[in-house]
């Protein structure tokens, strides 16, 4: 019988991984002895392996880098100051026989992989036959490095073929069932569906509504019904209902499910704050970025702007999920003197270059107050980019009508102002002949179609953003940003380790077409904005706390520029992670490198 992940660290595999270490710790007279011998062992480590000029590591050596890298962060003392937990106290603790109750499963992985990584002993991040080169030169050096190169993209798409997208014949054909069904349940025609005004009349508000166009597993009904009985935001339009399965077992459609129904955790920590939304999820801290009502800005060039509060579709781990009071809120728009005295803000600020328009999402407006507000923007002279932040060409495609492509269009001034659209969309399955025509709408007005994917639990396994991404071109749609999901209690059912997400980027976006990958890798960092993830200049790992959550010291935006005080972030466990995944049917071996991606 297969040994489930979690059962395979304990307490005293760390102590035989980790011998040398105790052994340095246990002869040590006191605590601040024991941290000043084991961090000169790691430097001692890290110095010894690089002096070899055998190279017999391979790959491995990076991983002692990295692994030195991090003991010496989690050593120093201002690291247990600054997360009021010591990792040296609990070595030494356990290196004396002392019970440490508090210290689990997710803790002794961690330690493990640290002390096997530091001593050369991990798992290489690639295979070691490719760690040896051929000693082939010329013509065929190339011919063979041609073959291994057809191999590994054939290990890619095997790998990305896994996961089904909307433009497949049989989702095709499936969905268009589904729309059938829909049709007939709401007693509406094909046109009326096709008609984002109809799809807004009709988006799903409660458990028996989305429960006539879905089939809904118990457990969902449930949690709807919770969150609608506790007021929290939840809607669905009609056109996204059709992209769910009626077999939601197979799991195909899960990444969609869980974006639009809400987790038990999830309403049920939402209630708990039921009167203190805005200082219990702002995660952000909008409310001290905000100079005026309707203006976030955290850059010196660009700000947003928020004149429509609401949306067609709900996402549940919506950064705005303590403003937003239900989709397609009445009253949602702002007041003209608020959006009157926000762009005079604009206006008066000549550094604004950019201003993203968001929300809610701005398309959920009609034609004449979204283009009369975009409008008024094009007109201040410095403001050199418009960028309008929505999820329509996801959730309601057939907003992006013609008429509304071509009024955006001509706000352009090639060489003066360009438009741009920003969306959102999470998961190849999402990816469906509606919105690819939408945006087409869009590009043939010249207008720029980028994507934000929130790198969450839903979209993480192996290669399933790679293969979002190679779709996003294939539709004219530019691979943007990638978040790492917000440290927001609330959605902690979405969040993936940090780990996870740069073992992504090095071992599976780069394998892709440049044109694929040009996603940037992001933290938000509260109150501050993006902290980028690909070097590890902009951040330190402080401790590994007793479950096995990494803290690390992000860096703000600003280093080197002004003095600015970092940010503190705890992440999700890097052993619960992969026991998800196991319990979705992947082997946790399949990701066993992301131990040592700090």
């Amino acid at each position: 019988m297969t040994t489930r992940i979690s059962e395979r660290y304990t307490r005293e595999r760390f102590e035989k991984a980790a011998g040398k270490i105790m052994a340095i710790v246990r002869a040590a007279p006191s605590v601040e002895d024991a941290r000043r011998a084991l961090f000169a062992h790691v430097s001692d480590e890290y110095y010894a392996r690089f002096s070899e000029t055998s190279h017999s590591f391979g790959s491995r050596l990076y991983i002692v880098r990295d692994c030195a890298r991090a003991w010496r962060s989690m050593l120093t003392p201002i690291s247990d100051q600054g997360v009021g937990f010591s990792n040296i106290r609990a070595l030494w603790d356990l290196a004396r026989g002392s019970a440490r109750p508090d210290l689990g499963p997710g803790f002794y992985a961690e330690m493990t992989h640290l002390a096997l990584g530091l001593e050369g002993k991990a798992m290489p991040l690639h295979s070691e036959a490719a760690e040896h080169p051929v000693t082939l030169s010329g013509r065929e050096a190339a011919l063979v490095r041609s073959d291994e190169l057809d191999r590994l993209w054939g290990h890619v798409e095997e790998l990305m073929s896994r996961y089904g997208d909307g433009l497949g014949k049989e989702e095709r054909r499936r969905r268009a069932g589904r729309r059938r069904r829909i049709l007939k349940a709401l007693g509406a025609t094909a046109a009326q569906f096709a008609d984002w005004r109809w799809q807004v009349a009709h988006i799903a508000r409660t458990a028996e509504e989305l429960g006539r166009m879905v089939t809904l597993r118990p457990s969902e009904r449930e949690a709807i019904r919770k969150a609608v009985d506790g007021r929290l935001p939840f809607g669905v339009t009609p056109y996204y209902a059709s992209l769910l399965d009626d077999d939601a077992e197979e799991g195909r459609d899960r990444a969609l499910r869980e974006q639009v129904i809400p987790p038990p955790d999830y309403v049920n920590r939402m209630l708990q704050h039921r009167g203190d939304r805005e200082c219990a999820f702002d995660f952000m801290l909008e409310r001290d970025t905000s100079p005026i009502d309707l203006v976030t800005r955290r850059y010196p060039a660009i700000a947003i702007l928020k004149p429509y509060n609401t949306c067609p579709q709900i996402c549940v781990y919506c950064q705005r999920n303590w403003e937003i009071d239900e989709a397609m809120a009445p009253g949602a728009m702002a007041s003209a003197a608020d959006i009157d005295a926000a762009l005079d803000f604009i206006a008066r600020r000549p550094a604004l270059r950019e201003i993203l328009v968001t929300g809610g999402d701005p398309l959920g407006m009609a034609d004449e107050p979204l283009l009369g507000i975009l409008g008024r923007l094009a007109a201040i002279p410095h403001i050199e980019v418009i960028r309008i932040g929505t999820r329509t060409p996801v959730t309601v495609p057939m907003r992006i009508t013609p008429g509304l492509a071509a009024a955006l269009g001509r706000l352009r001034d090639p060489g003066r102002r360009e438009v741009c659209v920003v969306t959102h969309i999470e998961h190849p399955y999402e990816i469906t002949p509606d919105l690819v025509a939408a945006v087409n709408r869009l590009k043939r007005q010249g207008i720029s179609v980028l994507n934000q994917l929130v790198y969450s639990f839903f979209v993480s396994r192996r290669f399933e953003a790679a293969k979002l991404r190679m779709m996003l071109r294939r539709s004219g749609i530019d691979p943007y940003y990638t978040f790492m999901a917000k440290g927001k209690e609330e959605t902690n059912a979405y969040r993936v380790p940090l780990a996870r997400l740069l073992q992504e980027q090095k071992e599976e976006a780069r394998l892709l077409p440049g044109s694929r990958r040009t996603d940037e890798v992001v933290y938000n960092v509260p109150g501050l904005g993006k902290n980028y993830l690909r070097a590890m200049q902009h951040r330190d790992l402080l401790a590994i706390l007793p479950d096995g959550a990494r803290v690390y010291d992000f860096h703000p935006w600003e280093k080197g520029i002004v003095d600015q005080a970092s940010y503190m972030g705890h992440d999700i466990p890097i052993l619960e992670y992969l026991s998800r995944l196991e319990e979705i049917g992947e082997n946790p071996d399949d990701y066993e490198s992301i131990w040592y991606y700090y």
